[in-house]
């Protein structure tokens, strides 16, 4: 019972500001079934409940919406970063001119105190001059004195206007500050929402019905394995084809073809990294080291492959080489859904790595799981 209490809690409450995106309906049902004992069978005159197809549309839909609203948190969290580190970034300018300020300030008073203490004399001066060379000497200093003073006051009226300017720059900065974190605030909020609705809906499923729907999905899972097994293929096919090709164009050249293709390493080290990911937990806006969201997990692959990934799947899709589905090779980035909300790097024999959902850990799995959207080389 410990253990059912331990596993509903990890889907409801993730750690930190995090929570489950893209959760399809077999790892909800599984985790349920794991977790939650058969509830009641209706009462008569109550609203008959939904069929399982429905349940698993309406499911469906809420984790995809989640997914969503997750991939906006990582947007809106990368932005108030941003402009936590300009404000910061204003702040110590604004410190550095108020230094600045109150040197040529100091300047200024050092010139006022000593007018204070000598008075004005400068026409007695001249007027007791014991000779001409003295008066000359007299004006000449009297006239680097008063350029000395002038210049200070310009630095300062100069120091001055760019203080204000930059205390101007800095409030408003940080009030864009608090608009990012309000738009933070409000994903985080709409990712746990659409989390709780699926979790509630499926919390009123009876055990044989949650059966039901395990047993649903588990088909729909052995339909994306036999469609990623047709594509693997044909991949192969394909591949050896080009071999077959090259090795003929080869022959007629009398030189031997290329095998590796420009920048494996690249995809290689990609991969790797992946598979060494493989069990670790996902966690909505995470980007590792011990556990990942989608897009965190293809942005630290390629990481350390030496490539800067944006952070959302939004941006992601939009860097490198668009590619067709047909002409995959490991280390692609696949994007899913007409909204771009998920993402997944290409491994060959149509499968990918990826970090599902809440509940479920760094796995591979076929691409044929979600309907695809497009594909890209980052290299």
């Amino acid at each position: 019972m410990a253990t059912h209490r331990k596993a509903r809690t990890a889907l409801l409450s993730a750690p930190g500001p995090r929570a489950a995106v893209g959760i399809t309906t077999a790892a909800l049902a599984t985790v349920t079934l794991m977790t939650e004992s058969a509830s009641a069978t209706p009462a008569p005159g109550k609203p008959a409940q939904p069929s399982i197809s429905e349940v698993k549309a309406k499911v469906d839909s809420l984790m995809h919406q989640a997914e969503v609203a997750t991939e906006k948190y990582n947007g809106a969290k990368e932005k108030r970063d941003q402009q936590n580190a300009t404000v910061n970034k204003l702040l110590a300018q604004v410190a550095r001119k108020t230094e600045t300020l109150n040197e040529s300030r100091r300047v200024l008073g050092t010139y006022a105190a000593a007018q204070y203490r000598g008075g004005d004399t400068t026409t007695t001066r001249y007027l007791t001059a014991p000779d001409p060379q003295a008066l000359v000497d007299q004006v000449h200093l009297t006239k680097v004195m008063a350029d000395r003073q002038k210049s200070a006051m310009q630095s300062f009226r100069t120091q001055q206007a760019a203080a204000t300017k930059q205390r101007v720059e800095a409030a408003k900065s940080l009030q864009t500050l608090t608009t990012r974190q309000t738009e933070l605030k409000t994903a985080k909020a709409d990712v746990q929402s659409k989390l709780s609705q699926a979790q509630h809906l499926l919390n009123t499923l009876t055990a044989q019905e949650k059966a039901r729907l395990a047993a649903l999905q588990a088909k729909q899972e052995a339909e994306a394995k036999k469609k990623a097994a047709a594509l693997a293929a044909a991949e192969k096919a394909k591949a050896a084809k080009a071999a077959e090709l090259a090795k003929t164009t080869a022959g007629s050249k009398g030189a031997d073809a290329p095998t590796t293709p420009a920048n494996s390493s690249i995809a290689d080290q990609a991969i790797a990294f992946a598979q060494k990911q493989l069990g670790k937990p996902y966690v909505w806006g995470a980007t590792g080291p011990d556990s990942f969201d989608c897009s965190g997990l293809t942005q630290a692959a390629y990481k350390a492959a030496g490539i800067t990934l944006p952070r959302t799947t939004y941006d992601q899709v939009n860097v490198g080489t668009r590619i067709s589905e047909a002409d995959l090779k490991p280390g692609d980035l696949i994007f899913f859904y007409s909204d771009v909300s998920h993402v997944g790097l290409y491994i060959g024999g149509g499968n990918m790595i990826h970090a599902p959902h809440t509940g479920t850990v760094v796995k591979i799995a076929p691409i044929t799981e979600m309907p695809f959207y497009g594909a890209v080389r980052p290299y």
